[in-house]
């Protein structure tokens, strides 16, 4: 058995994922070939990893693979490839996703799934996805690629429409978002035996049921408990239950990722929202500076006192290869092209998020039939972007990156068309060679 982690110098989710690997049975003593073009990470990454050998008992291979020239052969007869880079990285091209914005008035959050952060990480990330693929439909043709890459529903879709790469996106919302509401809303007695139901598109994708273990259903008992959290000062989760005053339903991303999906809460001419929906502009930066501070600390620490245990995370990945490997029947939510009808009220071409189970025969998304119309409303807003984003990396025409900016909600509800071609032009000009050139 062999996985290939692409994007390895991201040390902290490495060692999730492998050291999830690591605790099964049927993937402990795989070969994990680690590939990045930062160097000095990927040793970081190796460090750790042979340290969790010993924590997990594991008798696996780990080898490192660094730079575009031996890409093909990290990737040469993989199993299974998993997949997180980031293109352009927090410097220069995160900085730029958020500075050029703000000089036109617009202010972002996380900037890495919609808006125009989200369209610009897309356009610099797809070009090397396709190299990816290419190389895989070459050394590992029959290769399941995890992507956890954002912007997941961009990236997975033009993967799944424009190469023969079996690809499955993977969030880390969906199996958290029901326990997070309960637990947020003091209602935990209900976590054990609840039942849900969750499908949408990656980000926004609703919590359609949600039943104690009598098949009760919960949203009346959530709706009672809402006014006293949203009256909270301090509370940070504030919009996605917002999103159930007005819209009816819970979703699964959290409210600082949910607040630029949409023209209603970052709004310059009602500044007061801010400090209502406790909206933590520029939190993606934020957050970057402070993991790798506190990274560094933590990779001092692991070198002073070893790595003792590893606890299975939460993420899918295991999960899925364990149910292909061993046949471990497993359930996720995953991102998959919608051209069977899963949802019937989104469009064939659109990534959908929808439960999937897994066996040794394959995926197998599980039809969810039609979404309520404002929840498909609500998704309908984000996939004209996604797909007119798709459509500019593919074609290469500028015309439809300027549209696909033109459409977002939260873009258009501050800026006219005219600043939105200006700033779209000088944000593809500050990327410079991280993108294609646009005609």
């Amino acid at each position: 058995m062999k996985i290939t982690f692409l994007g390895a110098g991201s040390t902290v989710f490495v060692r999730r994922i492998i050291g999830d690997c690591m605790l099964s049975d049927f993937l402990k003593n795989a070969e994990f070939a680690l590939y990045d073009i930062d160097h000095a990470r990927l040793q970081e990454s190796e460090v750790i990893l042979n340290a969790m050998k010993s924590a997990t008992g594991s008798r696996g291979t780990i080898r490192l693979y660094h730079g575009v020239e031996h890409r093909k052969d990290a990737l040469r007869g993989a199993d299974f490839v998993i997949n997180a880079v980031q293109i352009g990285g927090f410097e220069p091209c995160t900085v730029i996703d958020f500075e050029i914005p703000k000089k036109y008035g617009l202010r972002q959050t996380i900037a890495d799934t919609l808006g125009i952060g989200g369209i610009m990480r897309a356009l610099r990330t797809i070009p090397v996805l396709e190299d990816f693929a290419a190389d895989m439909e070459a050394v590992c043709p029959n290769a399941l690629l995890l992507n956890y890459t954002n912007p997941m529903a961009m990236i997975s879709g033009y993967l799944q429409r424009y190469t023969a790469v079996n690809t499955l996106g993977l969030c880390h919302s969906v199996q958290v978002c029901s326990k997070k509401l309960l637990i947020n809303l003091g209602l935990e007695e209900y976590l054990e035996g609840r039942t849900e139901l969750i499908a949408g598109i990656n980000h926004m994708a609703w919590l359609l049921e949600l039943r104690d273990r009598d098949g009760n259903d919960l949203y009346p008992l959530i709706r009672r408990k809402i006014p006293a959290k949203m009256a909270d000062p301090e509370f940070k989760d504030k919009i996605r239950l917002d999103y159930i005053l007005n819209f009816g339903y819970y979703c699964t991303e959290s409210s600082e990722h949910n607040a630029e999906y949409n023209p209603f809460y970052i709004k310059s001419k009602y500044p007061e929202l801010i400090q209502r929906f406790n909206i933590p502009l520029d939190e993606y930066p934020r957050r970057c500076i402070n993991q790798r501070e506190k990274w560094q600390k933590e990779y001092k620490t692991l070198l002073e006192t070893g790595i003792k245990e590893h606890e299975q995370s939460k993420e899918y990945a295991r999960g899925i290869m364990d149910a292909l490997v061993g046949g471990t029947p497993y359930r996720i939510g995953g991102n998959v092209l919608n051209r069977d009808r899963l949802i019937t009220n989104l469009p064939e071409d659109a990534c959908v998020e929808v439960p999937c189970d897994i066996d040794t025969k394959g995926v197998h998304p599980r039809h969810v039939g039609a979404l309520p119309t404002v929840c498909a409303a609500m998704n309908m807003t984000n996939i004209n972007v996604q797909l007119l984003t798709i459509e500019a990396a593919r074609t290469k025409k500028k015309d439809a990156i300027y549209q696909a900016a033109m459409l977002d909600p939260h873009t258009a509800a501050e800026l006219d068309i005219d600043s939105i071609k200006a700033m779209v032009d000088e944000l593809i000009e500050a990327h410079g060679f991280y993108l294609p050139k646009y005609h």
